[in-house]
C-alpha cells in the first residue's frame, strides 16, 4: 500500500547546552507518523532560514551545507520513486532506515546468483534438470564473481548498480582476461542474463541492462568422423587396456548415437527386445527427457557383450564401464594421435558420427534419425547432416552411369550438352564444399 501523505523537514534542534550552534535535524512524516534523526551537521542559528530550511548567506560553509541538504533530499525522493515504481509500501521507518543506511532493499548480484543455483540444485535432485545444467550455472557464477573482484575490487555488488557498461565490460573480460572463446562467453553471459531477468521479475530492479546489448554466436562447423576415420579407430590395436576401453565406448556411441551422459547411465535393463524381436535401447534422454528407441547394430552388440562381466558394469548394473566425461575426452585426444586422426575427438563427436556417417550417409531417412537421436525437431538433426561431399559424389556417379548407359544411336546434341552442364554444376559444387571443408 502506497503512502497517502508525505512530508520532509530540515530544522535546527537545540542541544542540552544552550549555544547558538545547533544540530541540523531531519524529520520525515508518512501518513501522520513522524520519524526524525540528526544529520550530524551543526549550524549557527543566526544564519538559518527556517522558512527555506537552509543556511543563509553566500559563504563557502553555507553553500557546502546547503549542497549536502539538497543532495540528501534528492536521494530520498529518488528512493521514494523507486518504491512507487515497484509498488512497495512507503513508511516513515523505511525512509529513515534508508537515510541511516539500514535499508534492507539491497540485493546483491552474486548472492542472488547463488540463490538461483541453490534452487536449481534442488530441482536437479527432483530429476527436473540434469546436474550438468547446475554445473554450468556454477561456472557462470564463478566467472561473474571473479569479474566483480577484478573490475571493482569488491566481493559483490548491488543489483541497482548494473548497467550496459557492466555487461560490455564483462564480455570483454571473458574474451581477453579469461581468454574464453566467443561462443562460450556468450553462453556465460546468457546464463547471467537469466539471473538479471529473474531480478526484474522479482522487482529487484526496474530496468534491463541487457536492453542494448547484442551478442551473437559464431557458427562453427562440427564435423563427424568420416567412414575412413571410424575404420581407423575401430581397427587400431592399443597397448594399454584403458585406451582400448575408451575407444570401445566411443565406438559404441558412434553406432547408437547416445550422448555421453546417456551412455554413462545406460543400464542393462534399458536393453530390451523390440517389436521386431531384435535388441533395442529403450530409455529416456537425461538432457531433455525425450524417448530413446534405438535398434542395436551388430558392432554395438559386440561391444556390449565384451563388457558384460566388467567389474564396474556388474557393480553399477551398467552396460558399459564409462568413466568421467573429462577423462574420456582426455583419453580420446591421445587415441586420435595414435590413430592418426587429425580432427579433435570428444564424446559428442560420436553422436554426430552416428547422426551423419553411420545413418544419414547410408540413406536412413532423416525423420528416423531424428527419433533415434531424441531430437525435438528435424532442424536439430539437419545440423548433423554434414555429408554434402559424399552425396554430391554419389549423385555424380549415378549421373555418369546414366550417361554411359545411353544407346550409341542417341546423338541428340542438346541432350548431351544438358547432361554435360549438369556434370559441370555438380563438379563446381563439389569443389566449393571441398574448399569449405579445408577451411
Amino acid at each position: 500500500m502506497l503512502a497517502a501523505s508525505f512530508g520532509m523537514t530540515f530544522f535546527l534542534k537545540t542541544p542540552r547546552k544552550e549555544t547558538n550552534e545547533k544540530m541540523i535535524y531531519l524529520r520525515i512524516t508518512v501518513d501522520g507518523i513522524p520519524k526524525e534523526t540528526s544529520t550530524r551537521r551543526k549550524w549557527d542559528a543566526t544564519r538559518w532560514d527556517q522558512g527555506k530550511e537552509r543556511a543563509t548567506g553566500n559563504r563557502e560553509d553555507a553553500r557546502t551545507t546547503n549542497f549536502f541538504l539538497d543532495t540528501l533530499q534528492t536521494k530520498i525522493h529518488q528512493y521514494i520513486n523507486d518504491l512507487i515504481n515497484h509498488g512497495r509500501p512507503i513508511t516513515s521507518q523505511k525512509l529513515m532506515d534508508f537515510v541511516l543506511g539500514k535499508s534492507t532493499d539491497k540485493t546483491m548480484i552474486v548472492e542472488e546468483f547463488q540463490l538461483h543455483n541453490d534452487e536449481l540444485l534442488a530441482l536437479v535432485k527432483r530429476g527436473e534438470y540434469a546436474i550438468g545444467t547446475h554445473t554450468r550455472f556454477e561456472i557462470s557464477k564463478k566467472h561473474l564473481k571473479e569479474f566483480v573482484r577484478f573490475k571493482y575490487d569488491m566481493q559483490d555488488m548491488d543489483f541497482r548498480e548494473l548497467n550496459f557498461e557492466f555487461i560490455k565490460d564483462y564480455e570483454f573480460y571473458l574474451k581477453t582476461v579469461k581468454k574464453i572463446s566467443n561462443n562460450t562467453a556468450v553462453k556465460y553471459i546468457t546464463n547471467f542474463k537469466k539471473i538479471v531477468l529473474r531480478a526484474i521479475d522479482k522487482e529487484i530492479i526496474s530496468h534491463d541492462p541487457f536492453k542494448r546489448f547484442k551478442a551473437k554466436k559464431i557458427k562453427v562447423p562440427k564435423k563427424p568422423l568420416s567412414s575412413h576415420e571410424l575404420a581407423l579407430l575401430e581397427n587400431h590395436t592399443f597397448s594399454t587396456p584403458r585406451l582400448a576401453q575408451v575407444r570401445d565406448i566411443f565406438v559404441f556411441q558412434c553406432y547408437t548415437g547416445l550422448a555421453y551422459i546417456d551412455a554413462f547411465n545406460l543400464k542393462k535393463s534399458d536393453v530390451k527386445i523390440g517389436i521386431d524381436g531384435e535388441m533395442w535401447i529403450i530409455t529416456e534422454r537425461q538432457k531433455t527427457g525425450s524417448n530413446i528407441n534405438i535398434p542395436l547394430l551388430p558392432k554395438a552388440k559386440a561391444i556390449m557383450e565384451c563388457y558384460k562381466d566388467h567389474p564396474i558394469c556388474v557393480e553399477r548394473n551398467s552396460v558399459l564401464p564409462v568413466t568421467s566425461n573429462q577423462k574420456m575426452n582426455a583419453y580420446l585426444k591421445e587415441i586420435a594421435d595414435l590413430c592418426g586422426i587429425q580432427s579433435t575427438l570428444n564424446t559428442h563427436k560420436a553422436r554426430r558420427t552416428f547422426g551423419s556417417t553411420v545413418t544419414l550417409n547410408n540413406d536412413v531417412p532423416i525423420h528416423v534419425v531424428k527419433e533415434m537421436l531424441g531430437h525435438q525437431s528435424v532442424k536439430q538433426t539437419e545440423e548433423y547432416a554434414i555429408t554434402e561431399q559424399k552425396s554430391i559424389g554419389r549423385e555424380m556417379k549415378q549421373l555418369q552411369e546414366r550417361l554411359n548407359s545411353k544407346a550409341p544411336e542417341v546423338n541428340n546434341e542438346s541432350i548431351i550438352a544438358k547432361m554435360q552442364e549438369e556434370i559441370n554444376e555438380l563438379k563446381a559444387l563439389l569443389t566449393v564444399n571441398q574448399r569449405a571443408s579445408l577451411n
